[in-house]
C-alpha cells in the first residue's frame, strides 16, 4: 500500500522544519576560571625557620638552677649553638610562615594568581624591590602576624638570657662556682667553632612549619604594634606574598633565598658573638662562663632580634649609687694615733 501524506500532516512538518531553521545555534559554555595555583614556600625556607626555632626552644629549655661547672658548661654550648647569618635567615622565614596565616592576605594575592601574566609581573617587582609588598592589601594585618612570631621569640630569648645571668650572681654562694674552668683556651675555641656550624631543624617542628605554610594546619599568634617596619619584617612579608602567588617554591628558591639577606642584623649578631668571646676570653671561674652565657650569648642576640621585629628594644636599668649607698662602700675613718701636741 503506497504511503500518502495527508494535507494535515504536511503543513505541521513543513512548521517544524521552519522553527528549526529560525532557532538560534546552542551557546557553548564558558570555559572554567583558570585556577589559583597552590601555596608554595620551599623545604629549604621551613627547614631554615624550624632550625632557628630549634635554636630558641634549646636556649629556653636551659634550666637557671646549677649545681656544678658542667651544668655551666653545658648551658654555655647551648646558649652559643648558632651561626648568625643562618639565624637571621630562618627568623625571617618563620616570619613569613606567621604572615601568611592571614587568610585575607593570602586570598588576595590568589585573586591575582588566577592570571598567570599578572602573577610573573607581581613576583618580579617583590624580587626586584621587598618593600612592594607593604602597598599589598593586607600588609598591615600580615605584617603584624610577622612581628608577633619573631619578636615574640626574640623576648622570650632575651627574658630567659636573663635568668642566667641572675644565676651567675646567685650561685657564686657555692664554692663550685668559686672554682676555675678547667681547658679555657679549648672551651673558648668550641665556642667559636659553633659560631660556624650548621643548625638543622627538627623533622616534627619542620612538618608543623611546613604545614601552616600551606594552610593546613594555621598557627595562631597576636598580631603585635610594632614602632615601625623593620627591613627584616618586609622581607618576610615579600615571601610570604610570594608563597601565596605560588612563587616561592623550589623551581625560585635561590631568588626568595636572597630575600633573608638582612645584614643589619646579622652584624648585630656577629657583634653580640664577638663580645661572647671576649668575655670568654677573661672568664676563670664557673659563675663568671654564667655570666658570658646569659649576657652575650642569649641576651645580647635577643636584643638584636627585637631590634630586627621593629619592636622596643629592653633596657637594662642602670645602678645610679645615692648617698647611703656611698656611705656604705667608703671605708669607716681611722682612728689617728698621733699624740695631741704638748701645750708649752
Amino acid at each position: 500500500m503506497p504511503f500518502v501524506v495527508r494535507p494535515a500532516l504536511a503543513a505541521a512538518l513543513l512548521l517544524l522544519v521552519a522553527a528549526c531553521a529560525d532557532a538560534p545555534a546552542p551557546v557553548a559554555a564558558p570555559p572554567p576560571a583558570p585556577k589559583a595555583p597552590a601555596i608554595s614556600l620551599s623545604p629549604r625556607l621551613v627547614e631554615a625557620a624550624s632550625a632557628y626555632r630549634g635554636y630558641v626552644a634549646r636556649a629556653q629549655a636551659i634550666s637557671p638552677n646549677f649545681s656544678d661547672g658542667a651544668g655551666v658548661a653545658q648551658a654555655l654550648k647551648t646558649g652559643a649553638g648558632y651561626e648568625p647569618g643562618q639565624l637571621t635567615r630562618g627568623a625571617i622565614a618563620y616570619g613569613a610562615i606567621a604572615a601568611l596565616q592571614d587568610r585575607a592576605f593570602v586570598a588576595g594575592l590568589q585573586a591575582y594568581a588566577r592570571d598567570p601574566a599578572a602573577r610573573r609581573q607581581m613576583a618580579f617587582e617583590l624580587l626586584k624591590d621587598p618593600a612592594y609588598a607593604r602597598s599589598l592589601s593586607g600588609a598591615s594585618a600580615a605584617s603584624a602576624l610577622a612581628v608577633a612570631a619573631m619578636g615574640g621569640e626574640a623576648q622570650r630569648l632575651y627574658d630567659h638570657g636573663k635568668a642566667i645571668k641572675q644565676s651567675a650572681y646567685d650561685v657564686q654562694k657555692a664554692s663550685w662556682s668559686r672554682g676555675e674552668v678547667a681547658g679555657r683556651p679549648e672551651r673558648l675555641a668550641e665556642v667559636k667553632a659553633l659560631s660556624s656550624a650548621v643548625m638543622l631543624g627538627v623533622a616534627a617542628e619542620t612538618q608543623r612549619l611546613g604545614d601552616a605554610a600551606r594552610g593546613i594546619a594555621p598557627l595562631s599568634f597576636t598580631p603585635a604594634d610594632a614602632r615601625f617596619t623593620t627591613p627584616a619584617v618586609t622581607r618576610a612579608l615579600a615571601i610570604a606574598a610570594l608563597a601565596a602567588l605560588g612563587e616561592a617554591g623550589d623551581a625560585n628558591v635561590d631568588a626568595v633565598l636572597g630575600l633573608t639577606l638582612e645584614p643589619n642584623i646579622t652584624g648585630c649578631m656577629t657583634s653580640a658573638r664577638l663580645n661572647l668571646n671576649q668575655c670568654l676570653a677573661v672568664a676563670r671561674p664557673h659563675y663568671e662562663d654564667l655570666f658570658c652565657t646569659g649576657q652575650h650569648a642569649m641576651m645580647d642576640t635577643g636584643r638584636c632580634l627585637i631590634r630586627q621585629a621593629g619592636l622596643v628594644e629592653p633596657v637594662e636599668p642602670r645602678f645610679v649609687p645615692d648617698a647611703s649607698s656611698i656611705a656604705r662602700k667608703m671605708p669607716a675613718p681611722k682612728a689617728s694615733t698621733r699624740r695631741p701636741a704638748r701645750k708649752r
